[in-house]
């Protein structure tokens, strides 16, 4: 067969494969014009779910009448015009195909009105004829019968209640990153969906619900760089809101909607210490950087882009998630609180509080005096993990037993585990790196109520002292079942899961004391090696010193081989092949030291689940308070290690439903 041109409408027909998948293709490309055109307001008129029609009206600056005939023309725009402007794009819109495309396989038509010109005209995409018409400023784009010159690809089709859901997911996108923009959709002549214009926030909760933003953090991250910096803000679901699909992640860059893996696993990686299951974080992300650091012209639905330094923008969407999700809700409900200035009645329960004052976390970790080895941390860490048994033995033989052993939930005291020195060994944690402070005297093993009375750090804070001061997880009263915390704010009760609240405390000290020493690297005594690809020995040689840092020794032993001279010491007990293969892969798409603070982070977590104090044992008021104020101060306190919910409020509004108090 000989080479031949193809025709025009065979061209466009071939792009309208790629670019036009369904109506809700169709609409985003012309909702995407319309933005482009400086609208304020866009509405979307659907017939059988867009199938039979698809008409966008807009109040943009609208096409002049000499210009509508190359409206429907293959690559004509207004948008770019030189290869500069292709590579910092700041439109929706630039290639010029949309249109030519979609009145290849539609029946199309425009009618524009520009707000100099005396009346509007309409252009039939088929014949080519202009004709006078009336509308105000603005363009209405007309889409009848898609794919009626395509019949096979209309066989693909969903049914029209499914072709109108993706619709209306395309507008959503729209409408949640141009708060200013008002959207309105019309099916079957009914409108099913209204966005009035206003603030992000206004916005987020009339697409997404208010429950969304009842359940989401607001964030604000700024991350310099040599080409002008990355800005990242939107609203993160807190790790409670989570859902079985991930239906409600939105990710823009510079205003467009996108599925990227860089910040999908900068997401991910965020969530993991919060996330319990399988469950998917939510979130409406924007991200702006300057327009030449991301390539938008990467694939025909331009859904998916280019970073130029995809490690910047990952480091900067986690950080921002990390900052956001790390301090504890209470803080933020306890200014709730004081910015509250009704006082709970005299025929609520419970003692009254005064006028409160406003909350402050607590600059240094609140705890019993008496009982720091219970509650106590871990930032100046004297000793190593391998002599913590020891002198503990040497103690105990020493000592004259107490009535009330108090169990060290780090180093030991609890059936079936053996102390820290041993269980560091058994999943080969090297006691250079794992410190930790060593064990009190034994006189401070005793109950602290039987040997000397516990004060409060600061002591002028005391838990039954101060009504003057708000603590968002209120005061203990009681202990439930050896398991729940019973305490009482200014907004109700709360419940604390005391085992989950304290292994997320101690988690997180393990965590700090890791953070603050170098990786240590435990040389093998014979190189491991393993067959590897090309680009795992390019990534190995060009990463060595990155490598090095984490305690890694990775080199070429041939063309195919690599060899593993050297493992991080905390990781001793594992696999190092697959460790050596998921860093690789990791650093060749993001930051390789994810992978080994993962590994670090499930040992720290098993050791603090063990640690933690035990369903059954049985604090004191003061115990119970230490924890609390604990919890107040510790970075993500709100879940445990596993994800699971450390504690739960109940309102005095909630309580009184309970027992149809004011009905």
């Amino acid at each position: 067969m000989p080479i031949r041109e193809l025709p025009d409408e065979l061209i466009s027909q071939i792009a309208a494969g790629e670019v036009i998948e369904r109506p809700a293709s169709v609409v985003r490309e012309l909702v995407d014009n319309a933005l482009d055109a400086g609208a304020t307001q866009i509405t979307l008129r659907l017939l059988a779910g867009g199938v039979r029609a698809i008409v966008v009206e807009d109040d943009g600056s609208g096409i002049d009448a000499a210009e509508l005939p190359l409206a429907f023309k293959r690559h004509a725009t207004s948008k770019i015009q030189d290869l500069h402007d292709l590579e910092s794009v700041a439109t929706m819109g630039f290639r010029g195909e949309a249109l030519a495309a979609i009145n290849s396989v539609a029946a199309c038509a425009i009618s524009s009105k520009r707000a100099d010109a005396e009346h509007a005209w309409l252009m039939d995409g088929r014949t080519g004829e202009i004709s006078i018409s009336s509308r105000s400023t603005g363009t209405t784009v007309e889409v009848k019968e898609l794919f009626f010159s395509v019949p096979a690809r209309r066989k693909f089709l969903k049914s029209d209640n499914t072709e109108l859901a993706h619709c209306v997911e395309t507008v959503r996108r729209h409408a949640l990153v141009r708060p200013a923009v008002g959207f309105a959709i019309w099916h079957e002549g009914k409108l099913i969906e209204q966005w009035r214009p206003g603030s992000l926030a206004e916005r987020v909760g009339a697409v997404l619900g208010q429950d969304f933003i009842a359940h989401a953090l607001p964030i604000s991250y700024e991350l310099a760089t040599d080409f002008g910096g990355i800005r990242v803000h939107g609203f993160a679901g807190l790790p409670d809101a989570a859902r079985s699909r991930a239906d409600q992640q939105y990710a823009f860059v510079n205003g467009r909607f996108v599925r990227d893996k860089t910040i999908a696993h900068a997401v991910r990686n965020a969530y993991e210490d919060v996330l319990h299951g399988h469950k998917h974080p939510v979130f409406v992300l924007f991200i702006e950087l300057e327009p030449t650091r991301v390539d938008v012209n990467v694939h025909p639905t331009k859904i998916e882009v280019r970073f130029r330094d995809s490690g910047a923008i990952h480091q900067a969407v986690r950080n921002a998630l990390l900052s956001a999700l790390s301090a504890p809700r209470t803080g933020r409900e306890a200014t709730a609180v004081v910015a509250s200035t009704e006082a709970p009645s005299s025929s609520k329960p419970g003692f009254q509080y005064p006028a409160p004052t406003a909350y402050t976390a607590p600059q240094t970790a609140w705890k019993v005096r008496d009982m720091e080895m219970l509650w106590g941390g871990f930032s100046t860490p004297t000793a190593e993990f391998t002599t913590i048994k020891k002198e503990a033995a040497q103690a105990e033989s020493t000592a004259q037993k107490p009535d009330l052993i108090l169990e060290n939930p780090l180093f030991g005291g609890f059936s079936g585990f053996g102390g820290l020195g041993d269980f560091a060994g058994a999943r080969g944690l090297d006691s250079s790196v794992m410190q930790a402070t060593p064990w009190h005297d034994a006189h401070d093993l005793r109950d602290p109520l039987l040997t000397a009375p516990a004060v409060l750090e600061p002591a002028a804070a005391t838990a039954e002292g101060d009504d003057h001061t708000i603590w968002p997880l209120g005061r203990a009263i009681a202990q439930l079942h050896g398991i729940y915390i019973l305490a009482e704010n200014a907004q109700g009760l709360v419940l604390v899961d005391m085992h989950a609240a304290h292994e997320r405390v101690v988690y997180e000290q393990l965590k700090t004391s890791m953070a603050s020493q170098k990786i240590s690297s435990q040389p093998l005594l014979l190189p491991m090696s393993f067959a590897a690809t090309p680009a795992e020995i390019a990534c190995a040689e060009s990463h060595a010193p990155t490598l090095a840092a984490l305690g890694l020794d990775i080199s070429p032993l041939s063309a195919k081989t690599l060899a593993i001279r050297a493992i991080p010491s905390a990781l001793a007990g594992g696999n190092a092949v697959d460790l050596a293969r998921s860093v690789l892969a990791e650093l060749a798409e993001h930051d390789a030291a994810s992978v080994l603070q993962r590994a670090q982070n499930e040992i720290l977590a098993t050791m603090a689940c063990h640690g933690a104090v035990r369903a059954n044992r049985q604090l004191t008021l003061h115990e119970m308070n230490a924890l609390l104020r604990q919890m107040e101060a510790t970075e993500r306190a709100d879940q445990c290690n596993h994800g699971r919910p450390t504690w739960k409020a109940l309102s005095l509004k909630e309580l009184d439903a309970l027992f149809l108090r004011g009905q």
